[in-house]
């Protein structure tokens, strides 16, 4: 009677631990299984936006981060066709076509290194109206709502630190804007002679560095997209808690 006794308080025990471990177990489940917010959707599409941006920043600061790039690789911009078709007659121009182009890019990736805490100001300080439609939007709908509230502002914050890179001597230990300054400047005085008004080619006025902050924004914001989209699509680049909850609620 006795053993009796001792096995069914045994027995009792266990039952009571079990069912506090099941009790635990689902309330945990409860917590975890909680509805998405808002804000939780909120804070989850800037957090996709950061961390989109530092990949975007880790890759494009790198050498040849934008040059060997086709889909974000900076060229000249349009209105130097004229020059390029016209080069060879106008000695020393055309061989710093390739030159200058090697040093734009080189300052986007300089500019780069620099860009993060710009993107990141913007993210941060971005109210997001319409969470729940840019989570279940397109898979670029954070990057598209980041490009259209904030572009002009990244535009007037990048643009100085653009200036700077294109004044570094980046290649052959000669700058963009020294470079380009020489071509543009040779090409405006034969557009304006005799030979060039025979050619009806006009003179080119493109300032580089609006040019040049622009198109490095918008490799950058094509980059940020790729990020987003690999996120939405891929367990495995949602880096934190934050991320898992709100993109993984989509699955």
């Amino acid at each position: 009677m006795k053993h009796f006794r001792l096995i069914a308080f045994a027995l009792a025990l266990f039952i009571s631990s079990s069912c506090d471990v099941l009790l635990k177990t689902a309330s945990d489940i409860m917590v975890s299984e909680k509805p998405l917010t808002t804000t939780d959707v909120a804070a989850g599409l800037k957090e996709a936006l950061r961390v989109g941006v530092d990949s975007s920043m880790f890759h494009l600061s790198k050498v040849n981060g934008y040059y060997l790039d086709n889909a974000i690789r900076i060229n000249l911009p349009p209105e130097t066709d004229v020059i390029v078709e016209h080069a060879k007659k106008i000695p020393g121009i055309d061989t710093k076509i390739e030159e200058l182009k090697m040093q734009i890019n080189r300052s986007a990736e300089d500019a780069a290194k620099q860009a993060a805490p710009v993107f990141k100001q913007a993210i941060l300080s971005m109210s997001i109206d319409d969470a729940w439609t840019i989570l279940n939007g397109a898979d670029n709908a954070a990057t598209q709502y980041l490009i259209d509230k904030t572009y002009q502002q990244l535009v007037n914050l990048y643009k100085p630190i653009m200036q700077k890179s294109l004044d570094k001597p980046m290649v052959a230990n000669v700058s963009a804007m020294q470079t380009w300054t020489e071509v543009s400047g040779r090409w405006n005085t034969f557009a304006t002679s005799i030979a060039g008004r025979l050619l009806e080619v006009k003179p080119v006025n493109t300032q580089l560095d609006t040019y040049v902050t622009q198109k490095a924004l918008d490799g950058a914001f094509l980059k940020v997209a790729e990020r987003e989209k690999l996120i939405r699509t891929n367990a495995d680049a949602r880096v934190n808690e934050i991320l898992k909850k709100v993109f993984g609620s989509r699955q």
